[in-house]
C-alpha cells in the first residue's frame, strides 16, 4: 500500500518515504486528467510545460532510484545523447501523446518504490548509492530520498502555476 503522507509518528524510512509519496501524489493531481493541448500550455514567460514536467520526473525517478540503485531504467533513456542534448525530456515531451507521459511517469515511479523497498532490505536508509560525487563521496539512499522530495517539491510548485493558468485548479492536498 502506498502511504498518503508521512506518518504522525513513525519510523525514519517511513517518514521519508511518506514525504515523497505525498510529493507524488500532489504532483500527479497537478498534472492529471489532461489532454495534449494542457500538457503543452505554459505560463507566463517560461517554456516549462506539465508535460515537460511529467517526463523529466519520470528522468529523475529513474535516474535516482534506477540507475543510481545498479538496476535497468526505462529504455527511452539508453539512447539520448545527454552531452549534445541536456535537455532532451523536456523539449521532446510536447511530442509525446498524454497517454504516454503520464504511462512513463507512473512507470518509472513504481520501478523506484520496489527499488527503494528493495535497498531498504539491503541496507536501510544507509545503503549505499552506485554513484560517486566528484569529490568522492558516496551518497546514500537517505539522501536520495532527500534530494527526490526537495526535487518534486520544486516541481511541483511549478506544476501548481502552470495548472492554475489552464484550468484554474487549485490547492494543496488532492482529493481522496
Amino acid at each position: 500500500m502506498i502511504p498518503m503522507g508521512p506518518p504522525a509518528a513513525g519510523t525514519e524510512a517511513e517518514t521519508l518515504i511518506g514525504a515523497l509519496e505525498r510529493q507524488r501524489r500532489t504532483f500527479a493531481w497537478k498534472t492529471g486528467g489532461l489532454d495534449a493541448t494542457g500538457l503543452r500550455a505554459t505560463a507566463a514567460a517560461s517554456t516549462m510545460t506539465l508535460g515537460g514536467l511529467l517526463k523529466h520526473l519520470a528522468l529523475c525517478e529513474d535516474m535516482y532510484f534506477s540507475i543510481r540503485l545498479g538496476h535497468q531504467p526505462a529504455a527511452l533513456w539508453k539512447d539520448v545523447d545527454w552531452d549534445a542534448e541536456p535537455d532532451w525530456e523536456w523539449r521532446t515531451a510536447a511530442d509525446d501523446s498524454p497517454e504516454f507521459l503520464y504511462a512513463l511517469w507512473a512507470e518509472c515511479a513504481a520501478r523506484s518504490r520496489a527499488n527503494i523497498t528493495a535497498a531498504l532490505s539491503e541496507g536501510g536508509l544507509d545503503h549505499p548509492l552506485d554513484f560517486t560525487w566528484p569529490d568522492g563521496q558516496t551518497p546514500s539512499l537517505r539522501r536520495a530520498l532527500i534530494d527526490m522530495i526537495e526535487e518534486y517539491a520544486r516541481h511541483t510548485g511549478h506544476a501548481d502555476l502552470i495548472r492554475e493558468a489552464i484550468d484554474g485548479l487549485t490547492g494543496e492536498d488532492p482529493p481522496e
